[in-house]
C-alpha cells in the first residue's frame, strides 16, 4: 500500500488539512495518508524542517511526504519534489527540505499542469499543487514527470551549531507540547565537539553539568531527546514556561 505523510500549520479548526486528504483519495483511493502534525508553529518553516527530519526516516521507502508551511504561497517561489533516501518530499521550494537532501538527493520543480488540479488558488497550493501531485506520485508516476530539474533548491542558512572561542554555539528550534526545549545541537555535534573532554551545557539561564537520561532524574533535566538533539525539560511542567527561554535563544557546550 502507497502512503502518503501530511505535515502542515493549518491547525485542525479549519478544513484544510482534510480537503488535502480528499484531493488525495480523489486521484488515488487506495493511498494510507498519515497525519503527522498539523500544528507546526505558523509560517515557522526552520521548525518545519527539523519536525521533518525526525519522522522522515521511520517510513518505508516510497513514502510521498507532503509538507506545507509556505509563507510565500502565491509569491513567484518554486513548488517542488525532491527524492532523498528512497523518499519523496512534496512542498514549496523555501528550505522545508533542507534537512533531508541527503547525497545524491534530485529535485524537480511541480509544473505539469496535468499533475494538479485545474484551477489553482493563489492561497491554497496545499490542496491545489502540492496534494494532487503527491497522489500522482503515490500511483507511480516518476518525479521528473512533474517538471523540469533544479539543481539549486533553497537551502536554509544557519541550521547547523557552530563553534566559535572554543564553545558550541546553538539555540532552540522549537518546543513539544509538553514545553521542552529542543535544540539544534545533536549528541553527534557535541560528542566530536567535545572528542571525550569534560563539558557543561547552558540554556534557559541554566547550567547542566551532565547529561540526564531521561526526564524524571531532576527538575530542570538536559537529555538527549528522541529526535537525537539536546533538549532541555522540567519535571512534570514546562521548561519553557518555567524559564521563560524562547525560540531562538542561545545554547551552548562548553569545556570544563
Amino acid at each position: 500500500m502507497a502512503i502518503i505523510t501530511l505535515l502542515t500549520d493549518f491547525g485542525l479548526k479549519d478544513p484544510y488539512a482534510g480537503v488535502m486528504k480528499g484531493v488525495i483519495l480523489g486521484i488515488d483511493p487506495s493511498v494510507a495518508v498519515v497525519d503527522i502534525t498539523h500544528d507546526v508553529e505558523p509560517q515557522d518553516v526552520v521548525e518545519a524542517a527539523f519536525i521533518v527530519e525526525e519522522y522522515a526516516p521511520f517510513f518505508p521507502a516510497g513514502t510521498v511526504h507532503v509538507c506545507v508551511v509556505d509563507p510565500g504561497v502565491g509569491s513567484g517561489r518554486r513548488a517542488l519534489v525532491v527524492s532523498s533516501a528512497d523518499q519523496l518530499f512534496v512542498g514549496p521550494d523555501n528550505g522545508i527540505f533542507s534537512l533531508v537532501m541527503g547525497p545524491g538527493f534530485e529535485a524537480f520543480a511541480i509544473e505539469n499542469p496535468a499533475c494538479m488540479r485545474d484551477a489553482i488558488s493563489s492561497t491554497f497550493h496545499g490542496r491545489d499543487v502540492f496534494a494532487p501531485a503527491a497522489a500522482h506520485l503515490s500511483t507511480g508516476l516518476a518525479p521528473s514527470r512533474l517538471g523540469p530539474r533544479v539543481t539549486d533548491p533553497v537551502v536554509l542558512p544557519d541550521l547547523q551549531p557552530v563553534i566559535r572561542g572554543g564553545t558550541l554555539h546553538g539555540r532552540v528550534v522549537r518546543f513539544d507540547r509538553f514545553g521542552n526545549a529542543i535544540t539544534n545541537i545533536s549528541k553527534k555535534a557535541v560528542d566530536k565537539f567535545a572528542s571525550g573532554r569534560v563539558y557543561v551545557v547552558g540554556a534557559g539561564g541554566k547550567l547542566f553539568t551532565a547529561l540526564s537520561r531521561s526526564y524524571f532524574e531532576h527538575d530542570f533535566t538536559c537529555v538527549v531527546g528522541s529526535s537525537g538533539y539536546l533538549e532541555f525539560g522540567f519535571f512534570k511542567g514546562s521548561f519553557q514556561r518555567k524559564t521563560g527561554i524562547r525560540k531562538g535563544d542561545a545554547v551552548e557546550v562548553r569545556l570544563r
